[in-house]
């Protein structure tokens, strides 16, 4: 079907990378909705005459992907299913000279803070009486929330500055604000998400403030957990596990990037630590929030990374013995100091390790299910699939951890309640229970 030149604007939201982006889009959407303008998210329905791709530049898969969505797009225009492509996000702020020339059809490219320009652009104005206010793409029973943006660490293989720019704390007293308003509308759990958490306040409050910002958000009547993720080990305020320890609403989960297990590689990675003050790091974590999961990410295959390197970092893994964690291939990025290094491990054995690793820590995954067996946790159930209800343990966070799977024939449950629920079984990735 044609588009008419003229018809009134239908904008359809897409977006692709990690959560951060996607509360970049929800903030989009609260902005179009309160302009009066017919906004949805990711629409499955070919309705809208324009399309906002919100992209993602981490690494060669994510930008291939957001590549392929922007040209499925740009299609689409040039049958006449939409009318106007504009591109925003990481993707966009990082190569949008490149892309300008590569993809003439794309009708405007916006980067990470053109939200302002990318408003005006859409026929709408930035409403500052909306600051706080989101509509949800997810389920509301849980949500992101962003304490800062952009970061100021230096690790080498990163280009996430050069797409987000320096760090930006948002204000205790606007992140509580949005917390109240997000309760009130069912929100149980939130998600601090940052690209360094590590760092929130220093830069507003000239000291490092997460203790702080935990405890105000703890207070907040409605919410029931509240979960920190990608915490920078150098400079982590220790204080803020003792806020984790005291306050029960607080999930005793920490997701904390590592990117290695050797010192050689942890200096070439630029991450200003050791792998003795990790470990230290660590049972630290572990003396003074008994019973935390730990979540981490490492990277196989950087520049100068030897079999023995390799080697460092699975013994390093194997005694650490993480609840979770996630392993990337090494990315060559340009403008990064890494660039500057031969990409000298070949994709293969890049692929191999990322292997090796996920295969033990499978075995590390089932071991520790197996000690769940036969007990009793709090579980928030998030959806229903076939014939389970699926939930979460506070030990786990949506999409990148462990569920608790719960027969549908046997139990009615509601999404976003929570149940205490009895763990019978368990797989490597999943706990199977039922509600007691």
């Amino acid at each position: 079907m044609k588009t008419k030149g003229s018809r009134k604007a239908k904008i359809n939201i897409v977006t692709l990378g990690c959560s951060k982006n996607q509360v970049d889009s929800e903030v989009l959407l609260t902005q179009l909705r309160g302009n009066g303008i017919d906004a949805s998210h990711e629409s499955q329905k070919d309705d809208s005459n324009i399309v906002v791709v919100n992209t993602c530049g981490f690494i060669d898969n994510a930008k291939q992907e957001s590549i392929d969505t922007i040209l499925r797009y740009v299609d689409a225009k040039q049958e006449g299913i939409v009318e106007k492509v504009y591109v925003t996000g990481c993707l966009s702020q990082r190569y949008k000279d490149n892309l300008e020339k590569e993809i003439p059809e794309v009708d405007a490219w916006f980067g990470t803070r053109d939200l302002s320009r990318l408003l005006k652009q859409l026929n709408a104005n930035y409403k500052h009486e909306l600051v706080g206010e989101r509509i949800l793409t997810n389920p509301s029973h849980f949500a992101y929330l962003k304490i800062s943006e952009g970061c100021d660490r230096p690790c080498s293989f990163c280009a996430i500055p050069l797409m987000r720019g320096g760090h930006v704390s948002r204000p205790i007293d606007e992140l509580v604000l949005e917390a109240k308003n997000l309760a009130k509308n069912g929100t149980k759990e939130l998600l601090l998400i940052a690209q360094d958490s590590t760092y929130y306040g220093l830069d507003l409050y000239k000291k490092r403030a997460l203790s702080e910002l935990l405890k105000n958000l703890s207070d907040v009547e409605g919410i029931e957990w509240i979960r920190l993720h990608y915490a920078f080990p150098t400079g982590f305020p220790l204080d803020a596990l003792d806020v984790m320890a005291e306050r029960p609403n607080i999930c005793k989960y920490l997701d904390i990037p590592l990117q290695h297990g050797s010192t050689k590689m942890l200096k070439l990675m630029k991450r200003g630590t050791t792998l003795e003050k990790t470990a230290e790091l660590l049972q630290t974590i572990r003396d003074r929030v008994p019973g935390i999961a730990i979540r981490t990410t490492m990277i196989a295959g950087h520049p100068g990374e030897t079999a023995e390197d390799f080697q460092e970092m699975v013994d390093f893994i194997e005694q650490s013995r993480f609840d979770r964690l996630g392993v990337f291939a090494y990315s060559h990025e340009e403008n990064t100091f890494s660039h500057t290094m031969k990409d000298d491990v070949p994709a293969k054995v890049k692929q191999e390790r990322v292997d090796a690793i996920m295969d033990l820590q499978q075995g590390i995954s089932w071991e520790l299910n197996q000690r769940r067996v036969g007990g009793t946790y709090k579980v928030l159930i998030d959806r229903k699939e076939g014939g389970q209800f699926i939930g979460r343990t506070e030990f786990d966070s949506p999409e990148v951890d462990n569920e608790v799977l719960l027969d549908a024939k046997e139990n009615y449950l509601r999404i976003g309640d929570f149940i205490s629920a009895k763990v019978t079984e368990a797989t490597e990735f999943d706990l199977i229970a039922t509600p007691v």
